[in-house]
């Protein structure tokens, strides 16, 4: 059982924080141009009509809609260059999934007025030398091939995921940086970003706007944007029923064999009793609850060594996880009431199964013969 409990912890563990992360630098769901590419292309605005906003904020699992001008440059200071995504953002931009990720500084506040303070990842600061406080130049190509335009930017704060896939694509910034550079009208954006309360909606929501968005837009999750990573954290489903598979199969084994024992040590008792009358049935019953009762002590005690491993995991973060690897620092925990409770039922009841076979052994024991066993 101890196994069982930290096997679905670890594994939803590690589902849930890489998630979280993601969807932390990522929406959910992202709508865009039908003639943009999967990534943060801003070639292509849109102009979501202020019908369609309303009707994204009626879907009760939207949490927030954020507006969103994402554009590639080239980072440049005196002593290096790194080409990635300023991520335009306005003055109401929910920062609260990213600010736990910061280490220095602050987050960038925006208001009506430009603003040249952006938010930078540990590992472009580490490559460029960059500290808070300090500024560097950002270089934007144009459509019309002439010279790029170059904007000034001052790093407020720095924050680091864990997560060097991302943390290598995206700085944060004002939304009207992104705006003059590309000399679009203040409705236009590149993407509306959606945030969803529960992902388990993610792929009916998703669908749903699909379908009610205008002919030029194109929805995209998060998980078609990073695909192959969402494909490797499902093969954790894979792994925790294999385990509960073989842990159950191991544990009914072992009930079994202590059954088997048990009836063995009480050839002599089973004989007596059924010399004085009692039934076969009931003996049966007898050592049923007898199991049952050793079962359901092994079920307690597996719980909680096992959800105590959990906790001192959760708490001092023992064990630890190179990043790049598995795009998280510690091994992460995370397990739900009705975890444990299905897994305690299912344990239990097909264990409880597993001893009526040879519970039925009982029967065959003859009283003459059993009770001169020694």
């Amino acid at each position: 059982m101890i196994v069982m409990i930290i096997s679905v912890g670890v594994g939803y563990g590690m589902q849930k924080e890489i998630k979280d992360k993601i969807s932390s630098f990522e929406s959910h769901i992202t709508i865009q141009s039908f003639n943009n590419t999967i990534n943060e292309s801003s070639i292509n605005p849109i102009s979501p009509e202020l019908n369609f906003i309303d009707y994204l904020k009626s879907i009760p699992e939207v949490k927030n809609i954020e507006r969103i001008i994402s554009k590639f440059g080239i980072v440049r200071t005196t002593q290096d260059f790194d080409g990635l995504y300023f991520k335009g953002l306005d003055k109401n931009y929910d920062f609260s999934r990213i600010k736990k990720y910061v280490i220095k500084g602050n987050i960038p506040l925006f208001s009506d007025n430009f603003s040249n303070d952006v938010l930078i990842s540990k590992i472009l600061a580490d490559k460029l030398n960059l500290k808070v406080d300090e500024s560097f130049q950002m270089l934007f190509s144009k459509s019309d091939n002439s010279n790029p335009s170059i904007i000034k930017l001052v790093v407020v704060g720095i924050y680091d995921s864990g997560f060097e896939e991302l943390d290598s694509k995206f700085i944060f910034g004002d939304i009207k940086q992104i705006r003059r550079i590309s000399k679009w009208e203040e409705n236009q954006i590149s993407s509306l970003e959606i945030q969803l309360n529960d992902q388990r909606y993610l792929e009916s929501i998703s669908q749903s706007i699909y379908l009610n968005s205008p002919s030029d837009f194109d929805v995209v999750t998060v998980k078609e944007k990073y695909y192959s990573i969402y494909e490797w954290i499902e093969l954790f489903d894979k792994n925790i029923y294999a385990i509960i598979f073989i842990m159950i199969l191991v544990a009914s084994v072992n009930i079994i064999s202590v059954l088997l024992v048990l009836i063995l040590e009480r050839t002599n008792m089973i004989g007596i009793l059924k010399a004085l009358g009692v039934c076969n049935k009931s003996l049966q019953k007898f050592f049923i609850y007898t199991s049952s009762y050793l079962i359901f002590i092994g079920i307690l005690i597996g719980n909680l060594i096992g959800l105590l491993i959990l906790f001192i995991q959760h708490k001092y973060k023992i064990i630890s996880l190179d990043p790049k690897i598995y795009y998280v620092e510690s091994v992460p925990v995370s397990i739900e009431l009705y975890h444990i409770i299905s897994l305690n039922i299912i344990v239990f009841f097909l264990c409880v199964i597993s001893i009526f076979a040879p519970s039925i052994l009982v029967s065959k024991v003859n009283p003459k013969d059993s009770i001169k066993f020694n």
